[in-house]
């Protein structure tokens, strides 16, 4: 059934408690199962509670409804950069990120301050998008020692101006939009050295409370789509939550892991799914901003087909 399927398993770290409670949970997890994994980690301020600024935004109290965000991510962490300061992510939870690094997973950077880039990206200057995206860069390497190699851009937000940034610092690969298959990125109308990797599968909090899916049905409801998805290629990638999936979803991202090995499919981090991507040629689009079902506002998207490049 997915037997010639290979799903790249990419993991968002949003905020402290996600990188200190959620984190320990999924490596132990994938470690259990045998299965591989990237980390894409906030390695600046947690600000988490200034999100609640997207109240108006189109779609987004009802997503707040459908996941409960109280629940999944606490109280005080809702709190951080509105009542409470932001506590530094990567000062604070440096040695668990190192631990992901030391424990063989392979590690990329998600942002600097995730509220931040996910708010203002899209519109951004050249110089705004620069200062952001080098902070990011270098509060990574004093946590790691080194520069990452990928870029998981924060709520699938992004600009020419970062995708540029993503070339110019030579970077292997990013997957900061949602799309089909891998492209390379046209850059005005030049195509970039750095391929994207879009997400291919709809994230579990996108499904939560649409279409009568609920905690104890969404493993079902996201392998019925991988299946789907096979047909059309043998690469996809799955976007999880340290938050959702490394927590209170955990049990559900389990059975999910576990279909998935059943059915065949090999699990593998953004970096393998990077080399079998260009042992073919890939297609040349220009990134656009789009609706995903299931969340709010606009994403960054792979163009609705090659021709639309």
């Amino acid at each position: 059934m997915l037997s010639d399927t290979r799903i790249g398993l990419k993991v968002d770290v949003d905020t402290l408690r996600g990188t200190r409670e959620g984190v320990p949970r999924l490596t132990a997890l994938f470690k259990k199962l045998n299965v591989d994994a990237t980390f894409y980690f906030s390695v600046g301020p947690d600000h988490t509670g200034r999100a609640m600024r997207r109240v108006f935004r189109k779609g987004f109290a009802q997503k707040v409804a459908r996941t409960s965000v109280l629940k999944h991510y606490g109280l005080k962490t809702l709190l951080y950069g509105v009542l409470l300061p932001g506590p530094d992510i990567g000062r604070e939870a440096g040695a668990i990120m190192r631990g992901v690094h030391e424990g063989g997973f392979e590690v990329g950077l998600h942002t600097y301050d995730h509220v931040r880039w996910q708010d203002y990206v899209a519109d951004a200057s050249d110089a705004w998008t620069r200062s952001e995206f080098e902070r990011g860069m270098n509060a990574f390497k004093q946590v790691f020692g080194f520069y990452p190699k990928s870029h998981a851009a924060a709520g699938w937000q992004i600009n020419e101006y970062a995708l540029e940034l993503e070339r110019e610092y030579g970077l292997s690969y990013a997957s900061d939009t949602r799309g089909r298959t891998p492209f390379w990125p046209l850059l005005r109308g030049a195509r970039s050295s750095c391929p994207q990797l879009p997400t291919t599968l709809p994230t579990f909090d996108e499904l939560l409370g649409r279409d009568g899916i609920e905690e104890s049905s969404l493993a079902e409801a996201v392998f019925r789509l991988s299946d789907q998805n096979a047909a059309a290629g043998r690469l996809q990638v799955f976007t999880l939550h340290a938050e959702l999936e490394g927590m209170l979803l955990l049990d559900a991202f389990e059975s999910l892991l576990k279909k998935w090995q059943a059915a065949g499919a090999v699990i593998a981090s953004m970096a393998r799914i990077h080399e079998w991507a260009i042992q073919k040629p890939l297609p040349d689009q220009t990134v656009v901003m789009g609706e995903v079902p299931g969340r709010s506002g606009l994403l960054a998207i792979q163009p609705p087909s090659a021709e639309a490049a």
